[in-house]
């Protein structure tokens, strides 16, 4: 029998926050001026591959004003369109796990007092997971509705060393386990497109997480950026782009294969235009949404249809 989450054929984000705070919530994306161990020479130099000057964090607000300051800012400015609803406070530029415990502190404290806060989003590296930040997440998740995410992008260790992730999988899958002991939800990012990686790569990593403890999931199609080194990859001929149907098949089967538990928090990510070398049509993101629902419909396929855990 097809499943559905409200008119979704998967467990939306949308659809969860509905369900769980009994209102639309909204997504305010911050930077709390972090850096990254991947960047500052800890682990590596120069960060993961695909990852922007920004880290990540190009939709973000600017580091240049407080937590609150850029709270209201954008706040302010969604409310033009949204009248009503509530806010999730997302940590989302570079590493935000990666400061001295009292300033993590202060700046989660400092979001999750924000008026009309439901929650907190913190996107960090599960090498960035020490005990007394793991004992600081719990306190916060003790306060306000927390998630955590942390980037796998995939499950191929080959792939990991070339876009320069700078940790294994041990190292993810005890992230997870810490994160699940203190009843911390967990988000893992996975990105589909990556150089040397054919279809079934993508697939595998999704069969992977299916059988760990994690609450949610964001599926993004890679982007190529100006000024990132996998630049260099495309100009080399290793890196090809996946066409729109590849990607919204690729999706679909992915759906297929999650248990009906795991929110689906992205299906495909965003990229400034002004630095978008490829694909071009990514940057059609309703069509895109709307013909993973299509797809969905014309196959009769739902989330966690061919899951399995075995």
């Amino acid at each position: 029998m097809t499943k559905f989450w409200g008119d979704k054929r998967y467990n939306s984000l949308n659809y969860f926050l509905r369900k769980k705070f009994g209102e639309k919530v909204f997504k305010i994306s911050l930077d709390a001026g972090f850096s990254c161990p991947n960047r500052d020479g800890t682990v590596s130099h120069g960060g993961c591959i695909f990852c922007s000057e920004r880290g990540s964090g190009d939709f973000a607000g600017s580091r240049c004003f407080s937590i609150s300051k850029q709270f209201k800012n954008i706040k302010e400015m969604m409310n033009k369109k949204w009248k009503q609803g509530k806010y999730i406070a997302y940590f989302q530029a570079y590493t935000n796990t990666y400061a001295p415990i009292k300033e993590l502190r202060e700046k989660y404290n400092e979001a999750a007092s924000q008026e009309g806060v439901a929650g907190i989003a913190i996107a960090t590296r599960p090498d960035c997971l020490g005990e007394e930040v793991l004992n600081l997440l719990e306190e916060i998740n003790k306060k306000v509705y927390l998630w955590v995410e942390l980037g796998l992008q995939t499950s191929k260790d080959s792939t990991a060393k070339l876009i320069n992730r700078g940790y294994d999988l041990k190292t993810f899958e005890e992230a997870v386990e810490n994160l699940k002991k203190r009843n911390i939800d967990v988000v893992v990012h996975t990105i589909f497109g990556l150089p040397e990686e054919e279809e079934e790569d993508m697939i595998n990593t999704v069969k992977y997480l299916s059988k760990l403890p994690i609450q949610g999931i964001k599926f993004h199609l890679l982007h190529l950026m100006e000024g990132t080194p996998m630049v260099k990859l495309y100009q080399q001929g290793r890196l090809k782009f996946l066409t729109q149907e590849q990607y919204i098949k690729l999706i679909c089967r992915a759906i297929t294969l999650l248990p009906e538990n795991v929110v689906i928090h992205r299906l495909t990510g965003d990229s400034p235009r002004e630095l978008l070398i490829g694909p071009m049509w990514s940057l059609k993101k309703w069509e895109i949404l709307n013909s993973i629902d299509k797809c969905l419909k014309d196959n009769d396929w739902y989330q966690s249809l061919y899951y399995s855990t075995n």
